[in-house]
């Protein structure tokens, strides 16, 4: 599975957004990926929601969460 951290883009005060959805407008049909960031991206984990792909977040500590983004199957 393909993985994308951000954590250090946000740690340095930026803005991954584009970054992210370059990341996955590359993916390949079908294919899942983990983010990692520094929160849990609710407005992110509702734009790719509309573009198919459902996020399963997890927080791993402090300021350290995973999201799991895996195709739906609408």
């Amino acid at each position: 599975m393909k993985q994308l951290d951000v954590r250090p883009i946000l740690n340095n005060g930026g803005e991954p957004f584009d970054d992210i959805m370059k990341f996955v407008s590359e993916l390949t049909p079908g294919e899942s990926f983990e983010l990692l960031a520094t929160f849990r991206p609710d407005p992110l984990l509702q734009i790719l929601k509309v573009q198919g792909l459902e996020g399963k977040a997890t927080e791993r500590g402090p300021n350290f969460w995973s999201v799991i983004f895996s195709p739906t199957n609408d």
